[in-house]
């Protein structure tokens, strides 16, 4: 029996041991503790782990901020306003010295980000622009009404429209209206489209075309695929859509499950141009098997980069690099801007851009 007890209390201990050494992680639900170097620690916030974008946005900017010296805290959201409310607020009292915010509503903030003015925590806008608060310092993002003018102008291309052909029906879907950057994607758009809706040369059957009829929640695909769905059957029961209007590479997808649940796919009755946003994988695997037709690379490493440089100089006391041109007014504050160009792919120039730039593998792709 004495044996037995020395035995067992020899494996309580080594049990406490190992589970003090699996305690050691200091943060499971972003990917990424506090790890890095000794010049304080940079809060991340981003709104969700559902897009792939977000996740590479976050590990680009994690991998770059730790080889300057910062440690990270990098958090998602989930698509839910409360939780990267009470994220940012964390992160404020653990005394982070800066937060990059990629905000999952961009008007629900000003409280929160008051808080951080009053702990003195610069704030940088990533991606999608902070609304209604004088508290952000800078914005780095990507040239976001040429977005939508890529995407309008790639349909426009490909149907021929500039030599005469149509007219030619499609369907028009917007991004979340809680996100700034949605109205930009889609004025940008509607500006090359809008001329030749007017002249007849398209025609969108189903009636919907304001940015409040074709907005999608929270950029969701279920509710995009819902809503196509919807579209075929009241309005393309003796006719064909030609093309879609797609903003976001998650919504596009919906659209083609759609499309083809309802028969299109085949050459008797072959998919319309759809057109995307961020070269998600899965998207740039239906591009390569000729299904989604075009997507809009923005390259998620390069505005990582210019993220962290804002940071970088506010916290040195440098002068962040920004588009002297290029302002975005967030309703209380000209916001010092840095934009980046966006580029147009389709099956013809995916493997140069996105292939040979590193961003993909060729495995990955195919």
């Amino acid at each position: 029996m004495r044996k037995l007890t020395g035995l067992a209390a020899l494996m309580m201990m080594v049990i406490a041991l190992a589970l003090a050494g699996c305690g050691r992680s200091t943060d499971t639900s972003a990917g990424s503790g506090d790890k890095g170097g000794d010049k304080g620690t940079v809060g991340i916030s981003m709104p969700t782990k559902s897009s792939e974008r977000w996740v590479a946005d976050g590990k680009n900017m994690v991998d770059q901020f730790q080889a300057l010296g910062y440690a990270t805290d990098l958090q998602y959201g989930d698509d839910v306003v409360q939780n990267q409310v009470s994220q940012i607020e964390n992160m404020i009292t653990k005394g982070v010295k800066l937060l990059v915010v990629a905000p999952i509503d961009g008007s629900s903030l000003t409280t929160t980000l008051q808080h951080a003015a009053d702990a003195k925590i610069p704030v940088i806008s990533y991606d999608r622009l902070i609304k209604g608060t004088p508290n952000v310092d800078y914005y780095a993002t990507f040239d976001n009404f040429k977005v939508g003018v890529l995407q309008g102008s790639y349909i426009v291309d490909k149907l021929g429209l500039g030599q005469g052909k149509g007219p030619f029906n499609i369907e028009l879907f917007a991004g979340s209206p809680d996100d700034n950057n949605a109205t930009y994607f889609f004025d940008g758009a509607m500006s090359v489209l809008k001329p030749h809706i007017d002249s007849g040369e398209l025609v969108v059957r189903s009636g919907q075309t304001s940015f409040d009829q074709i907005a999608t929640l929270r950029w969701d695909g279920g509710l995009a695929q819902s809503r196509m769905d919807n579209l075929l059957s009241q309005a393309y029961t003796s006719a064909r859509v030609d093309a879609v209007l797609s903003p976001y590479d998650g919504i596009s997808r919906g659209v083609l499950s759609a499309l083809k649940s309802a028969g299109y796919g085949n050459q008797a009755k072959p998919l319309p141009i759809v057109t995307g946003q961020d070269a998600e994988l899965a998207s740039v695997k239906s591009i390569v098997a000729g299904e989604q037709t075009q997507t809009v690379f923005k390259d998620t490493r390069e505005l990582a980069k210019a993220a962290v440089q804002e940071a970088n100089a506010v916290l040195t006391g440098g002068k962040p690099e920004v588009n002297d041109d290029k302002t975005y007014n967030n309703g209380v504050k000209v916001v010092p801007s840095y934009l980046l160009q966006p580029v147009s792919v389709d099956k013809s120039n995916y493997q140069a851009v996105l292939v040979d730039s590193g961003y993909y593998t060729e495995a990955q792709v195919q």
